[in-house]
């Protein structure tokens, strides 16, 4: 059978399993995870898988009262895992031996340990935050037993896989990659130095073997491609790149200190997935050094607390070894969207206090897990103060508040995103009016745009299989405006395409844009031709 096809039942069956019951990855849910291993050494199995290769352990276990057997075990993480610890991050192979075992679905699970994250939550809130503006990993809390003892607490992340992919793109066969970072080996020579997965272009294709990982069976001349269009010529880069992804994905590791990410020194811990549209879209990887844990943007000194908490929202526009950033930047428009980026994840989540709201829900709902945790990295005194105030004398890990609300304060006030966006209200589509006999064949679409718009936008499509397109709205008095000047847009579409119609409204002012409704990505407004007869 054609592996799509396989996939694309399994995720069928997988979207039936979850409408009967709770998602595997509920935010607000703490998983119990009890593993059977048979060997009386085990931790020091483990360690010895890991050090010497990547093989998993053989175990059963039992994922909230389901049990399965035959299922593989191994310790995972570069940075987190060492020899001999009381704890290391997991992974569980459900399916190592039936390859048609799942739990819910989902046929790995990966288990994070917090590392540098005293708080516990980083990832979860962090992942929270991102799912409302680009597809990103699921994550809540998992409570790990091995052989009836208690082994710890757990952050519990969605694997970015062939599963995760035919959710989020429809398909899983395009190029896949990873980018990577601290490779002990040298460049080869010729290499450029130091450029780690930063998507810079090099003529030999040997010097990207060691940036990026390869999770998808072929791909590199696409890869190679990419980095190509994006030097060379820039221009053309909508061609092979969601380019509206990726800046969603770099305002929210501005905004959120992300800088073990693209946006940091090493330029790592994404993903990059080519879709069947032939674009290459970013998928955020590991989260738990977020909020400013991971410390370092550029070549020389960790940032301090005050730097981290002024970080430029423009870093690195001009960066010779970002070129997504630079390159992407260089343009008006692009960056005006950026900006609008980073001020809608701003002003959501940060500027009017939600995230600590629900940081401190987080952090109760944990709260006796952790204290019951024996093996945990940090103390109840430094889990209780991390949400607020920095911890540890050596890794000086942020307080996310301390770190946050100051950050918010600053970014408010700061030159790039002081202009104010043209203000969107009033979207609606033109209906038949009462005593009108003519039957309505287009779609008209309106709205009041204030706070001096230079262009106004109807970005729309007739369903979600389609590429968005474009049509500029105008104030003009025309399309049943009723008169020039008066701040009322409009736009018409044909019906001809379909009786259905989903769109969204992009606003631009000479130094800022904003869209309506703000998160465009998974609500649009939608109407129907009978809506207006």
């Amino acid at each position: 059978m054609n592996r799509n096809l396989l996939l694309l039942i399994n995720f069928l069956f997988f979207s039936l399993v979850l409408q009967g019951q709770e998602n595997f990855y509920q935010t607000d849910a703490i998983r119990q995870i009890k593993l059977t291993i048979k060997q009386d050494n085990w931790r020091g199995a483990l360690d010895s898988l890991r050090k010497n290769g990547e093989d998993f352990l053989v175990a059963k276990a039992n994922i909230d009262g389901t049990d399965y057997s035959n299922i593989g075990v191994k310790y995972r993480g570069s940075r987190s895992f060492k020899i001999g610890a009381k704890r290391n991050p997991l992974q569980i192979k459900l399916n190592f031996i039936d390859k048609n075992q799942t739990h819910q679905g989902y046929q790995t699970l990966k288990l994070s340990d917090a590392l540098r994250d005293p708080s516990m939550i980083r990832e979860v809130l962090g992942y929270e935050i991102a799912r409302k503006y680009m597809p990103a990993p699921q994550a809540n809390f998992a409570q790990v037993y091995v052989n009836g003892d208690y082994y710890g607490l757990f952050v519990n992340v969605e694997e970015v896989n062939d599963q995760f992919l035919a959710k989020q793109y429809g398909d899983s066969s395009g190029s896949f990659f990873k980018g990577i970072a601290n490779q002990k080996t040298s460049p080869s020579e010729g290499c450029k130095k130091n450029v780690f997965s930063a998507l810079i272009y090099e003529e030999d294709a040997a010097c990207y073997l060691k940036n990026y990982e390869l999770k998808s069976e072929s791909g590199w001349d696409d890869l190679i491609q990419l980095t190509r269009i994006l030097e060379k010529q820039p221009n053309k880069i909508d061609n092979v790149l969601n380019v509206d992804q990726t800046l969603w994905m770099l305002a929210f590791n501005n905004v959120l200190v992300n800088l073990n990410s693209y946006s940091g020194r090493q330029s790592q811990n994404f993903y990059l997935y080519q879709d069947s549209t032939g674009h290459f879209n970013p998928i955020l990887g590991d989260l738990n050094l977020a909020f400013g844990s991971y410390k370092s943007a550029v070549v020389g000194s960790d940032f301090r607390l005050k730097q981290l908490q002024e970080l430029d929202p423009l870093l690195h526009v001009a960066g010779e070894y970002k070129p997504l950033i630079r390159q992407l930047l260089k343009d008006s428009e692009r960056k005006k969207i950026y900006l609008s980026h980073v001020r809608t994840i701003l002003n959501e989540n940060f500027a009017n206090g939600a995230y600590l709201d629900r940081a401190e829900t987080l952090q109760r709902m944990i709260q006796v897990p952790f204290i019951n945790d024996n093996n945990r990295k940090y103390s109840f005194d430094e889990f209780k103060k991390s949400l607020k105030s920095t911890i540890g004398q050596r890794s000086r890990i942020p307080g996310i508040k301390e770190l946050m609300n100051k950050r918010a304060k600053i970014l408010r006030k700061s030159s790039a995103l002081r202009a104010i966006p043209p203000s969107i209200t009033n979207v609606s589509p033109q209906k038949r009016g009462q005593y009108e006999s003519a039957t309505i064949n287009n779609f008209t679409i309106q709205a009041s745009v204030d706070k001096l718009p230079q262009k106004v936008v109807l970005v729309y499509r007739y369903n979600d299989k389609d590429t968005f397109k474009k049509v500029e709205m105008l104030d003009d008095g025309q399309n049943n405006d009723v008169a020039a000047k008066d701040g009322i847009f409009t736009a018409k579409v044909s019906a001809n395409s379909g009786a259905h119609l989903e769109y969204y409204i992009m606003a631009e002012s000479k130094a800022a844009i904003n869209f309506e409704p703000s998160n465009y990505m998974y609500k649009l407004y939608e109407v129907n031709i009978s809506e207006l007869n």
